[in-house]
């Protein structure tokens, strides 16, 4: 997640269940941090557990799709409401009730406006598609039969995109306070072709069989990163700011964050890294062209902008999609008007719209590492992937790519750098070699929703479970046997008694016939 933190701490396979806080002691980040990740997996192991990969309540099933052709060629799909779980995640599908604005003084009250039952393709919240963009279309009717899918992903959300989440009780002056995770579910159409599926009109389980098989090569990471800290051969010409020793050579302690922009193959692959985990942003109010007019600058020289820096300018709508828009250079800094000035205009259709919160955020790269005695140009603001090799970032912290890796935009590695130790945290094995991991994130989950035929309609695909709660016996069954014994035993008793000695039956259940009164 891009947010200003210390470092990630939560590993399942420790198998620790609760953060417990000591007496006297400092409160990091860290560890609330890690508290919250350890419960959130609990919940969702034990709800994928009991669901299976992905499922809806029985009664409140969401994402219930159906196909409706539209006008010049535009087809859309309607995704109802409801809950779905996708590996234990809950996704939302109830679309929020609109508000009822208070009437002008010569208006009357408006109605309660109803809310609509459903989302369309088009609208809905986190995919931002665009009819007009190569590829965002649903295949043509002549080409259905075809998979609709639900894709789900988390990412961090901070005041920049959502001011409401700062408490401006704070004042202006001071920083945003705690970021937030958003799950993001996104439906998308998929060919039966991806899904190496041949025939015309498959049935349900061979449909699912394919997909459960293409998530799960979609999900798993195929791309995989070491780091480690090696004292720079110029480390003699610094000053003694650090430990003459030490192999991290940085001033202060840094999370970096090593992110890949454009994805794809090692050759067309490139990364971007960042000493602050990512977290520098800056809101901005207006685009003029390669101006930006910014709503605040960075609240001290080490969280501000400089000409030279590589910033990426975004909003909700391509964050969501992990667009890898171009990198570009703070050319210009008119501080007094909150301006920079960029050395290219941002893309078209990025940073224009204000409703989607436009930001600019600081990448620390400036160009790409010098490796025998020449230096790699970047890539569209970014540094090219390069296998096999020790990339040094800054300060002595080294990055190695295993070789035979794919590259997916938005896939990340956190690396640790402390001044304490002189070197970076990173697992090793037994002899310290740096050990190759996968990335911290984006966790991609997958489930399938409908078969879409055209014409023919949709045929469902979600699963769904019933509630485990059933009415409460009177008692366990122990309990209702010796019951029935002593019942069994009362009447034997009473058959076996004297006439005389028994009980005589109340008036009003004797038998009186009419011809008798």
């Amino acid at each position: 997640m891009h947010a200003d933190l210390s470092r990630v701490t939560f590993r399942p396979e420790r198998h620790y269940s609760a953060v417990v806080a000591q007496q006297g002691r400092v409160q990091l980040d860290a560890d609330t941090n890690e508290q919250t990740a350890i419960q959130l997996h609990q919940a969702r192991t034990l709800a994928a557990d009991l669901i299976g990969p992905h499922g809806g309540p029985r009664d409140a099933a969401g994402f219930r799709i159906d196909y409706v052709g539209g006008k010049h060629d535009l087809d859309t799909l309607h995704i109802h409401g409801g809950r779905y779980y996708v590996d234990g995640i809950l996704c939302d599908a109830d679309r929020p009730a609109p508000g009822v604005p208070v009437p002008g003084e010569d208006e009357e009250e408006a109605a309660t406006p109803q809310t609509p039952a459903h989302w369309t393709y088009w609208d809905q919240p986190d995919a931002f598609l665009d009819p007009e963009r190569p590829g965002d279309r649903l295949p043509s009717p002549a080409s259905a039969p075809f998979v609709v899918y639900l894709k789900v992903w988390e990412r961090t959300v901070t005041a920049a995109e959502d001011p409401a989440l700062r408490e401006v009780a704070l004042g202006a002056a001071m920083p945003d306070t705690a970021a937030r995770v958003k799950v993001v579910w996104q439906v998308l159409p998929l060919s039966l072709s991806a899904l190496e599926i041949d025939e015309t009109d498959p049935s349900k389980d061979t449909v699912r069989a394919a997909f459960a098989r293409w998530a799960e090569r979609q999900a798993a990471p195929a791309s995989r990163l070491a780091a480690r800290s090696e004292r720079p051969d110029h480390a003699d010409e610094d000053p003694c700011l650090v430990k003459p020793d030490a192999r991290y050579r940085g001033a202060e302690n840094q999370l970096y964050r090593v992110e890949v922009h454009a994805g794809g193959a090692a050759k067309d692959a490139t990364f971007k890294w960042s000493r602050e985990n990512g977290s520098v942003v800056f809101p901005v109010d207006e685009l003029d062209g390669t101006w930006v007019h910014l709503a605040s600058l960075g609240h001290d020289d080490k969280l501000d902008l400089d000409v030279g820096d590589l910033v990426e300018l975004t909003d909700t709508a391509h964050a969501s999609r992990l667009d890898a828009l171009p990198l570009l250079r703070v050319e210009e800094l008119d501080l007094p008007g909150r301006r920079v000035r960029l050395s290219a205009e941002p893309a078209p259709g990025v940073g224009r719209l204000p409703h989607l919160h436009p930001f600019l955020r600081r990448w620390d790269h400036h160009q790409g590492p010098r490796r025998k005695g020449r230096t790699t140009a970047l890539r569209g603001g970014a540094v090219p992937v390069t296998e096999g090799e020790w990339l040094p970032l800054e300060d002595g912290v080294e990055v190695y790519f295993a070789k035979g890796g794919t590259y997916r935009t938005g896939d990340h590695w956190i690396i640790p750098a402390r001044t304490a130790t002189g070197g970076v945290e990173w697992p090793t094995d037994t002899a310290r070699r740096p050990l190759l991991q996968a990335p911290a994130g984006i966790a991609r989950h997958y489930a399938p929703l409908a078969l879409v035929k055209g014409e023919y309609g949709a045929v469902d695909l979600r699963l769904a479970f019933a509630p485990l709660a059933t009415g409460v016996p009177a008692a366990d069954e122990a309990a209702l046997a010796v019951e029935e014994q002593a019942r069994r035993e009362e009447q034997a008793a009473e058959a076996a008694a004297p006439a005389e000695t028994r009980p005589e039956p109340a008036s009003g259940d004797q038998d009186t016939p009419e011809g008798d009164q």
